[in-house]
């Protein structure tokens, strides 16, 4: 391990410029004459996923299947071949995860090697679990058996043998979850702070099974007289197992920002929907001119969004709810937020 260097500053600093450096000192693992001649893999043909997600509406109807991947090119593979199964409306990858916005319910896969090697057969909700059948040829067929049977969270799973010529399918059991949407701004001052890195924090700290941390994305807003710098606001994406595990995860982020945020005029609002649409308008105004706080909070009443702090920043942070997963764009000055196709797209 590597090890911090603390610098003291004397009390009186020189007017001449100087460049302070922290040189930080990192123990590289040499390879021993053992690790070059021999290399011993326990499962060599699996890459399991860091996570498999189920976030559904509130009739069931719909579920958004994220992947959180270990090997992004695999993932991206799936990416290309999974979009072409009849349930998936619209695939898309942020980052390392991969996100299927599909019809719950049951397919017939018509399977190609090269073409379509691979897809989500079935996603099915059963009370408070999510069963989801993949199938897959060759590399494929073990990416929907054992790379995705071993992913963190995974409750029960069943598979065929896979590799090489096979075509093979397996099932995996998750928690079903609802999607929960935190927004936050002005929690910076004109001398320290930025709320996209406190908020991401503390969201990394409140990661958890029960509550687990999917996304981060900052949106560019109208830029009023207030603002700090940039005028951004942020939403966190949670997906959430119960009720419980919503009421834990808001109360604690509300402490920690309390604790940390150096504003009096922090906003914090939180939203439980799977589309969060009720807000498109409002935020596409928040992004090209002033909204003013009363038209924010009568807004907030009608889609009922929770309001935990009220300050001016209430203003950006209702307006970045629907920003959810689209960091790409939600960073884009002026860009429209538009509605979540329901049919398929190519």
């Amino acid at each position: 391990m590597g090890f911090r260097q603390t610098i003291i500053l004397p009390l009186s600093i020189p007017r001449k410029k100087e460049v302070f450096g922290i040189t930080k000192h990192i123990n590289a693992c040499a390879l021993d004459n053992r690790q070059t001649e021999e290399i011993n893999l326990n499962d060599p043909y699996t890459v399991p996923y860091r996570g498999i997600y189920a976030v559904c509406d509130a009739k069931n109807e719909y579920a958004e299947i994220i992947e959180h991947s270990n090997c992004y090119s695999g993932a991206a593979w799936s990416l290309y071949h999974y979009a072409k199964a009849p349930l998936i409306l619209k695939a898309r990858s942020t980052g390392n995860m991969i996100r299927y916005f599909m019809k719950t319910g049951t397919s017939k896969l018509e399977l190609k090697p090269s073409v379509a090697a691979a897809g989500i057969e079935s996603v099915i909700v059963q009370g408070d679990e999510v069963e989801i059948t993949y199938a897959g040829l060759g590399g494929g067929g073990v990416g929907a058996t054992r790379c995705r049977a071993f992913a963190d969270g995974v409750l029960r799973y069943r598979i065929s043998e896979s590799g090489g010529e096979r075509c093979a399918k397996g099932t995996i059991v998750v928690p079903r979850r609802d999607r929960v949407l935190i927004g936050i701004d002005d929690t910076d001052s004109k001398d320290v702070g930025a709320t996209w890195t406190l908020t991401h924090n503390i969201a990394r700290e409140l990661d958890c099974q029960e509550a687990v941390y999917l996304s981060h994305a900052l949106v560019q807003l109208f830029p009023v007289p207030e603002k700090t710098q940039n005028c951004m606001s942020t939403v966190l994406e949670f997906g959430c197992v119960d009720e419980n595990a919503k009421l834990r995860l808001v109360s604690s982020f509300k402490k920690a920002l309390e604790k940390y945020s150096a504003s009096k005029e922090t906003g914090l609002v939180v939203l439980s929907d799977f589309y969060a649409k009720g807000l498109y308008s409002y935020s596409n105004r928040c992004r090209t001119k002033r909204v003013s706080k009363e038209d924010t909070l009568r807004c907030a009443e009608e889609n009922n969004v929770e309001v935990l702090l009220s300050g001016n920043g209430v203003i950006g942070a209702l307006a970045s709810l629907p920003w959810f997963g689209r960091p790409e764009e939600s960073i884009i000055p002026g860009t429209e937020i538009k509605p979540m196709s329901m049919e398929k797209t190519s």
